[in-house]
């Protein structure tokens, strides 16, 4: 019996709709069930405390919650001047050409770099022109710390705020541009006054799904940030990530706390994660129906 193409690839899709959100409930309630003995062991202290202390079985994970957030949105408060040019340059300007298939070119590449590799390079360079930055103001000159994972993150999540932002960018209808020139408007000020606003929710969803990037990311972030289990005083101080500490600790977690800690700290990363993803996509959902 002939089987069409088409009638397998929609066979293929229905499967992938019913495993995916199976796959994803699978995560949620192996790591609920894995870090129960935290739950029963500390309670909500938890997410109140700041001392990380395995041998005094001690676990707060509200050091790793203010580090991965400083990290992140330093991270993409640097990174939306970049990205924001990027797509304006390629969404509106250059949208087809050489300059325009190098830079698509570029931003490919930097996506798919592995992370270590960014952290090396950061280790090399970055970590060299922090602490020169902080022999200048006078602080520890570390080199590791918040800034500079802070700094290795704007670089890899450009791609992915700046490639959402172009393609929303272009989809703005020619007649609004016409319009607004048809009227006098200068070029920048049909950017600022038409492109801008109406590609505004397309950019917030890349800003978003850029920060769900830069939430979970591990290695780079673990080389550079200097591992430090306490609640950072500065941008500059050595700290730790969620990330980072389950990169550190799970390996060498023989303790049954410990080791449930480790996998509560996952869950709640995990949690954080999907819901500014699921923000995210939302966004690019609502506006691509509105089109």
């Amino acid at each position: 019996m002939h089987i069409s193409s088409d009638r397998i690839f929609k066979t293929i899709l229905a499967l992938a709709g019913i495993s995916i959100p199976a796959l994803l409930i699978a995560f949620i309630v192996t790591l609920l069930i894995d870090s129960v003995p935290a739950f029963l062991r500390i309670g909500s202290a938890f997410f109140t405390e700041t001392t990380w202390d395995p041998v005094a079985q001690q676990f707060g994970v509200r050091a790793f919650v203010v580090g991965t957030i400083l990290t992140s949105c330093i991270a993409l408060v640097l990174s939306i001047p970049f990205s924001l040019s990027i797509a304006l340059f390629l969404g509106e300007y250059y949208r087809t050409g050489v300059w325009s298939t190098l830079l698509k070119s570029a931003i490919e590449l930097l996506a798919g770099i592995p992370s270590v590799i960014y952290g090396m390079w950061a280790l090399f360079v970055l970590v060299p022109m922090v602490r020169s930055v902080q022999l200048q103001l006078g602080v520890p000159p570390y080199g590791i710390g918040i800034m500079t994972a802070s700094l290795v993150l704007t670089v890899m999540i450009i791609p992915y705020s700046a490639s959402i932002s172009s393609d929303v960018i272009a989809m703005v209808p020619a007649d609004l541009k016409e319009a607004a020139l048809s009227l006098g408007a200068t070029r920048y000020e049909m950017l600022r006054s038409v492109v801008l606003p109406y590609a505004l929710s397309g950019i917030s969803a890349g800003t978003l799904l850029s920060l769900g990037r830069a939430l979970g990311e591990t290695m780079a972030v673990t080389m550079v940030i200097g591992n430090a289990n306490r609640m950072p005083d500065s941008i500059f101080s050595p700290a730790n990530t969620m990330a980072s500490i389950i990169a550190n600790e799970f390996a060498e977690a023989t303790d049954p706390v410990h080791l449930a800690s480790l996998i509560k700290v996952g869950l709640l990363l995990m949690i954080i994660t999907m819901l500014i993803n699921a923000a995210g996509t939302y966004v690019i959902r609502k506006k691509t129906l509105n089109q």
